[in-house]
């Protein structure tokens, strides 16, 4: 299996590719349009702020591309949230892939924001990216914004208020949290990835 991971600057590149190393997939690292389209599988991780992102993409001439993937996609952490509409995150445009605009966890009594650290996944709905992933296991979060609760989500985690954890659309995937740092939960969650039907 070869998967592509797309170089948008994010800081946990290298940790996300020895993750897929691991499980017997060539990941490879690319800002190349043609490489990123004709992949069997590609990866948009990333670590920062959404603007930032986006100005990446952009500046990389990679937004349509993006756009245009049919075969499976996994964002994650900020490349999930770059997969929807907007951020209140800089107020910025984002890829528009799935609908809904992404906004700041509230801090409040006992809540800080950033939200790091170990949380619980909450399973929504069946499907094949998360199965083997049993109600109530953890995944390792590091964020300070957060996708709403949608048709599209797979499962929830609550910080302060309940968030999207997995998403899935159509080809589209994502996951807030870091499946890289997230133990077996991380690692199932990607080898599930791998293994679904283009």
């Amino acid at each position: 299996m070869e998967v592509v991971l797309i170089d948008a600057g994010g800081a946990n590149i290298g940790s996300v590719r020895y993750a897929l190393e691991r499980l017997g997939a060539q990941a490879r690292l690319s800002a190349d349009a043609q490489e990123i389209s004709t992949a069997e599988r590609v990866i948009l991780p990333g670590v920062g702020a959404a603007a930032a992102g986006m100005a990446r993409l952009r500046e990389l001439g990679l937004v349509d591309v993006v756009r245009g993937l049919r075969q499976p996609l996994l964002g994650i952490c900020l490349g999930m949230q770059l997969l929807y509409d907007s951020s209140d995150e800089g107020d910025v445009e984002c890829l528009g892939i799935l609908p809904g605009r992404v906004r700041k966890l509230p801090a409040g009594n006992g809540i800080r924001v950033p939200h790091m650290g170990w949380n619980t996944l909450v399973p929504r709905r069946e499907d094949a990216l998360i199965d083997g992933i049993a109600p109530n296991r953890q995944a390792y979060f590091v964020h300070s914004y957060a996708a709403p609760v949608t048709d599209d989500t797979l499962a929830t985690s609550t910080h302060g208020i309940e968030f999207a954890a997995i998403v899935r659309r159509g080809h589209c995937r994502g996951a807030q949290f870091h499946p890289e740092r997230s133990a077996d939960v991380g690692a199932r969650l990607l080898e599930n990835f791998l293994g679904v039907p283009a």
